[in-house]
């Protein structure tokens, strides 16, 4: 007996690399920080149907795309905006044939919850003034989508010159969306998926669409990335299932 015991040792020793090669291997997904209720809820859906959960990491679009530069090992980038995706398509780091635009979102004026203000967001309206005394938060208008999405429409609206020195900078929408539910911000701009997410705040006014570029978050494989899990997860999210998901969460898809 103790002879077969080793015999059946020595043929698991043996095996287990394979076995190990055979195991499928979770995607790790480097998603924008306006994602994380959605695409964590996404990536739940997807173990279910019998896939291992992918392992999402969120931070600001520009950080992300500047780990990829790095080498960071990853499978997918979903980004805010499509200037960082370019960027990386530019230096040859995504599979361009797995290059999707995945969702759609829109800017929205919040102020902590439990106050009343009243505007309407047009040419010339009056933020400074409702701002009183206090800042306007938003995320780093020099690299985070949002933020650069938010200068364009307050650029459009003619007030940029008006608040830009009283901005109080997140590193990306949710730490911008945190100053505001803190109390530490008079006024924020967010994605309206970030104030959905949020009983802390309420919304004051949506930005025209005519006000900014439109807010795209397309979705790529890694260059580098040989996982078929990555494959499967990302057909997941363009797929209805995955889609239904994302709107749930406020997002747009085509």
């Amino acid at each position: 007996m103790s002879r077969l015991f080793r015999c059946l040792f020595a043929f698991m020793v043996l095996l287990a690399p394979a076995l190990a090669q055979a195991a499928p291997r979770a995607p790790v997904v480097l998603a924008a920080a306006s994602l994380q209720e959605a695409m964590n809820d996404a990536a739940d859906a997807f173990a279910r149907t019998g896939h291992p959960r992918p392992v999402v990491s969120f931070a600001g679009s520009s950080a992300l795309a500047r780990q990829v530069e790095a080498g960071a090992p990853a499978d997918l980038f979903v980004s805010a905006d499509e200037d960082w995706m370019n960027a990386l398509a530019a230096k040859g780091l995504i599979r361009a044939d797995t290059r999707a635009d995945l969702l759609y979102n829109t800017l929205v004026l919040i102020e902590p919850a439990g106050q009343h203000t009243r505007l309407s967001i047009e040419k010339g309206f009056p933020l400074s003034r409702a701002l009183g005394g206090g800042r306007l938060a938003l995320a780093d208008p020099a690299g985070v989508p949002a933020g650069k999405y938010a200068e364009a429409a307050l650029t459009w609206a003619g007030v940029w010159g008006a608040v830009k020195d009283r901005i109080a900078i997140g590193e990306n929408v949710r730490a911008a969306l945190a100053l505001v539910e803190r109390g530490q911000a008079r006024m924020g701009i967010v994605y309206a998926t970030d104030a959905l997410a949020s009983n802390k705040v309420r919304v004051i006014a949506r930005f025209p669409r005519a006000s900014h570029p439109l807010i795209a978050y397309p979705v790529a494989q890694i260059a580098r990335s040989d996982n078929p899990e990555a494959r499967a997860f990302l057909a997941f999210l363009t797929s209805p299932r995955g889609k239904a998901v994302f709107r749930r969460h406020g997002f747009g898809t085509r």
